[in-house]
């Protein structure tokens, strides 16, 4: 008889599957990144609310080694710094693709060598990279240029 009344009540009141959809929305939280450098050293600072933390990249290509291998071949050499170079923006690039928005600044022209080479490369895109000018700035120097770039561009979108 159980069965009877349990067979009715579902005849009558069939359980309704109701499609689950789950929308997974990508969180896109702007990532910005400061780099100031030159064609020896990147400080690389990545912009949040916490404490500005530094970490550095180092061309391998030192003035030692410039000196070193100046004294066999100047040819060598100019090959050598080259080759450092490089590796050296590789690995920058490497950082940089993490990033949505990113500022180069620092006293030479590397800063711009580097956005000319990433312009060439279809994976930087999407990614808005600016070059300022700077001298050379202490760790808090550094710190609150980038802290001040990127607060009056959240200012400003």
């Amino acid at each position: 008889m159980n069965d009877v009344i349990h067979l009715l009540n579902y005849v009558m009141h069939p359980p309704v599957k109701i499609p689950t959809f789950i929308f997974k929305k990508k969180m896109t939280t702007a990532k910005s990144l400061g780099i100031w450098m030159d064609h020896q050293n990147a400080h690389i600072m990545e912009f949040t609310t916490d404490p500005i933390a530094t970490t550095s990249v180092e061309s391998k290509f030192t003035h030692q080694e410039k000196e070193q291998t100046l004294g066999r071949s100047e040819n060598l050499m100019h090959n050598k710094e080259q080759h450092e170079e490089a590796d050296y923006y590789k690995e920058l690039g490497e950082i940089i693709k993490n990033y949505n928005d990113v500022i180069l600044f620092g006293p030479t022209d590397a800063k711009v060598e580097l956005l000319n080479i990433l312009r060439k490369d279809h994976r930087f895109a999407n990614i808005v990279i600016e070059v300022q000018s700077a001298d050379k700035m202490t760790e808090n120097q550094q710190h609150a240029f980038v802290r001040e770039y990127f607060s009056k561009r959240l200012f400003l979108s």
